[in-house]
């Protein structure tokens, strides 16, 4: 079904996910959950919490740490067949799988001549603000955009975290799905408010490349994904006691990316702010400006990116809270809109 009808209940993003995966496996005995400490830890971010007790070793299986070879062993899985979903632990990893991620996940189906697809979910843990240094806190969304053959999802709250997942494990093509640390609703890494909302108990999916207008708004408009989402619809409220009307567009989906609801936007307000916590350089922020500005160039009156400065991400508390944007960060660009 697509639509999210019916009873709902309130749950973390974390909950939300592992409530789609675990209907998938119930409706489907080809699916089933490969990563590091996903069986009986349940994921370091809950993203498994529980799935081994009802579904057993065979089809929640901890792996050796060894990105190379349990994503190879998924994308072979799913050329044959089954539909795993396969964890990396934080998605700075992929750096020792990227030959299985960029050249196999990504392009097997283009060098079979269609004669193979690789229906595989590939989930990572993204984003920092939790003190874990350059290697565990980034978020590469532009990274993975970037391949051609892979679809890029991002959910900001629980309701999102179960339709996109269940469109996901569905899907015949390779999707990467990042989920933010921050969002999770986990006990040690406290999430802010939002991300925790009622979800349909019922299967629903959200289709891919179609973003959602969290806040409506006439003066400005603020693109954005993931924990930003939050911070974005924080400092929105507070510009808003300023006679400031700001949009805030969730994209939900990177690859498709849905520029027909972001261009919308910008022709109403004609301002411009693209958040992300990814690098400025190369990324999303970039991308987006440059889609507007291929197709709504004259409704633009100003753009502003606000985005991680190209550095390593610092592990010192305070050095990393000044490269990650936060809300007055965002409210200061949409104010230099105005």
């Amino acid at each position: 079904m697509s639509d999210a009808s019916g009873e709902t209940r309130d749950l973390t993003m974390s909950r939300a996910m592992v409530s789609a995966i675990a209907h998938e496996m119930r409706e489907n005995d080809e699916v089933f959950y490969m990563g590091e400490d996903v069986a009986d830890y349940g994921g370091i971010f809950d993203s498994t919490e529980g799935l081994r007790e009802e579904f057993g070793y065979d089809r929640v299986m901890d792996v050796p740490i060894s990105e190379t070879a349990y994503l190879g062993a998924a994308v072979g899985a799913a050329q044959e067949g089954m539909r795993p979903i396969a964890e990396l632990m934080f998605v700075d990893f992929f750096g020792v799988a990227m030959d299985q991620i960029y050249n196999q996940m990504a392009k097997n189906t283009y060098m079979s001549g269609g004669n193979v697809s690789v229906p595989m979910v590939l989930t990572a843990a993204v984003g920092g603000t939790y003190n874990d240094a350059a290697q565990h806190s980034q978020t590469l969304y532009g990274t993975f955009a970037h391949v051609p053959g892979l679809k890029v999802v991002v959910p900001s709250t629980a309701y999102e975290a179960k339709g996109l997942m269940h469109n996901a494990i569905r899907d015949d093509d390779p999707v990467l799905y990042m989920f933010h640390k921050r969002l999770m609703g986990i006990g040690w890494l406290p999430a802010p408010d939002g991300p925790k909302t009622p979800v349909p108990q019922t299967d629903y999916t959200i289709p891919f490349g179609s973003a959602d207008v969290k806040r409506d708004g006439d003066d400005v408009t603020i693109v954005t994904l993931g924990l930003h989402v939050h911070r974005a619809l924080e400092a929105a409220a507070d510009l808003a006691d300023d006679g400031i009307d700001a949009e805030v567009v969730d994209l939900r989906s990177l690859v498709p990316l849905d520029t027909d609801t972001i261009v919308e936007s910008v022709e109403k307000t004609g301002n411009l702010v693209v958040v992300d916590e990814d690098y400025r350089s190369y990324g999303v922020t970039g991308e987006i400006v440059a889609s507007v500005a291929d197709e709504a160039l004259a409704a633009l009156d100003s753009v502003e990116r606000v985005a991680l400065p190209d550095v390593p991400i610092p592990y010192s508390r305070p050095m990393e809270n000044e490269v990650v944007p936060d809300v007055d960060d965002i409210a200061a660009a949409v104010r230099r809109t105005q």
